[in-house]
């Protein structure tokens, strides 16, 4: 089975150089036909292609000549890639040597869309283990959060940044949704539509990989402007996805939630939902299709 390792960057050098010679050697333990790594030059600005074409000639580089953001970076890759599974790897992450063979070994199961990676971090001198999440329909909105135990297979969606899926199924749901760009719940949109579709999603505990947390979103834009389009992406994604009686509730609860914003001086939640507003036409366009 060939394997293709997609790695999304934006002015990411200082990060490919870090972790790059660390996904190799990872999947230097698969067999050495079974594998590439493809890396989505999001528009850069620093020197991250001719880094990759002068010390990793081996490697495929995809090139935006416009910045597009994660989503429209990931699609990219997955397009061009060649393996019948493919490897979603933030540029952030470098993952543990066996990684591969317990993440790769569900996809027997001709039912599994997507399985996720456990995510390895350090806050504050303590070790953090993440990436299964669970969630809940509360007071109108899909309320989600890291599960407590780390340990379980099942998981409500698979995180984009360290998770494997089966590329036929991706482009057959048309990849992640550009309109949550710039960034933050595309992969629980993708994983939602999947298990529409019947298809399932796990989490692979044994599968590690090391987080550091260098996002270059907050780099762009700013904790605030991203907590702002967390907001934005919360609201779209009940709006395109939820079932008549989610959106009943939602519209319930909205009053609630605007009013207790307001009051707590949020005014970003605010802006999120203006600017969802904005979009609102693209939405139901979406949830239309």
């Amino acid at each position: 089975m060939k394997l293709s390792i997609i790695i999304p960057n934006w002015n990411g050098k200082r990060l490919l150089e870090k972790n790059l010679p660390v996904v190799i050697k990872a999947c230097q333990e698969w067999p050495k036909v079974g594998w590439e790594v493809i890396v989505v030059d999001d528009a850069s600005t620093d020197d991250s292609i001719a880094f990759l074409k002068e010390n990793y000639p081996q490697i495929k580089i995809v090139v935006h000549r416009r910045n597009q953001r994660f989503a429209a970076a990931c699609n990219s890759g997955v397009k061009k890639a060649r393996g019948e599974i493919v490897v979603l790897l933030n540029n952030d992450v470098a993952p543990e040597q066996v990684f591969l063979k317990p993440l790769i070994k569900h996809f027997k199961d001709s039912e599994i869309f997507a399985v996720g990676c456990k995510e390895k971090s350090v806050k504050k001198g303590r070790i953090i283990y993440s990436g299964r999440g669970l969630g809940n329909f509360k007071r109108g909105f899909l309320v989600h959060w890291r599960a407590k135990d780390q340990n379980k297979t099942d998981t409500l969606w698979a995180t984009a940044g360290s998770m494997a899926v089966d590329r036929k199924k991706w482009l057959k749901l048309g990849g992640m949704d550009t309109l949550f760009q710039p960034a933050y719940w595309e992969d629980i949109d993708l994983s939602w539509r999947a298990r529409k579709k019947g298809w399932k999603i796990l989490f692979e505990p044994k599968s590690v990989i090391n987080h550091q947390h260098e996002t270059t979103n907050i780099l762009a834009f700013g904790k605030k402007q991203m907590k702002k389009f967390a907001y934005k992406n919360q609201f779209l994604f009940v709006w395109k996805n939820g079932s008549v009686s989610m959106l009943l509730r939602h519209l319930f609860w909205l009053p609630y939630h605007l009013l207790k914003a307001l009051f707590a001086g949020d005014f970003l939640f605010w802006q999120g939902f203006f600017t969802a507003l904005a979009q609102s036409p693209e939405v139901f366009k979406r949830r239309f299709k």
